[in-house]
This record gives C-alpha cells, sequence and structure tokens, in this order.
C-alpha cells in the first residue's frame, strides 16, 4: 500500500524509533504514547486488520505475540505487567488500517476499557 503509513516505516521511508525489526514484524514507539511504554508490533506485509487474516496468517500472529513478550522483558515491564491491545475498524480504534498490536506498559493500567 503506497499511503500506508506503517507500510512506510516498514520500507524505512518514514522514520521510527524502531526498537525490533524481523523478517515478519517491526517494532517501534508509538508517537502519541498513552503509558511510559507504547510500542506498536505490526507485520511488515500490509494487512488492513484482523477482519483480513488469513488462516496461513496464524503463524504471524503468534510471532507477533511472542514478540511482545520479547519487547516487555526488554523495556522491564513483563513481571510488573502490561497490555497488549488489537482494535479493529473504527468503533473498535484504529485509526491506522495496517493491522498493530500496542504493547502497553509502566505503570497500572486502569479498567474497565471502553
Amino acid at each position: 500500500m503506497t499511503d500506508c503509513l506503517f507500510c512506510k516505516i516498514v520500507n524505512d521511508e518514514v522514520k521510527a524509533s524502531i526498537v525490533y525489526r524481523d523478517e515478519q514484524v517491526t517494532a517501534f514507539r508509538d508517537i502519541h504514547p498513552v503509558a511510559p511504554t507504547h510500542i506498536l508490533i505490526i507485520p511488515n506485509r500490509h494487512i488492513e486488520s484482523v477482519n483480513q487474516l488469513q488462516v496461513e496468517d496464524e503463524p504471524l500472529i503468534g510471532h507477533m505475540f511472542l514478540v511482545g513478550r520479547q519487547i516487555a522483558a526488554q523495556e522491564n515491564i513483563h513481571q510488573s505487567g502490561y497490555r497488549i491491545i488489537v482494535n479493529t475498524g473504527s468503533h473498535g480504534g484504529q485509526t491506522v488500517f495496517h493491522m498493530h498490536l500496542h504493547l502497553i506498559g509502566g505503570q497500572r493500567m486502569r479498567h474497565p476499557i471502553g
């Protein structure tokens, strides 16, 4: 997708504070953090949202969560706790239509969400 902000980050066309990258995913700090740690984990391949996932994407999704766990340890929030959130569609709060996980931590989370 030529106009997708996250695709541009993956392709190094837009600068981001990248904390992790491999052949499947890229993770970078959110520019509008809601907590001390707020990192987005995205697939390198454009997938608009959870609604566009296919059966063959199952290993990718598992990998994204394992990367989230790894980054939580790297950020030293793995013991105190963190959230991994996926917003889907406009009513779900998705604002960039490239599927992504929000890894949020570094403070006590409020409840309920929504």
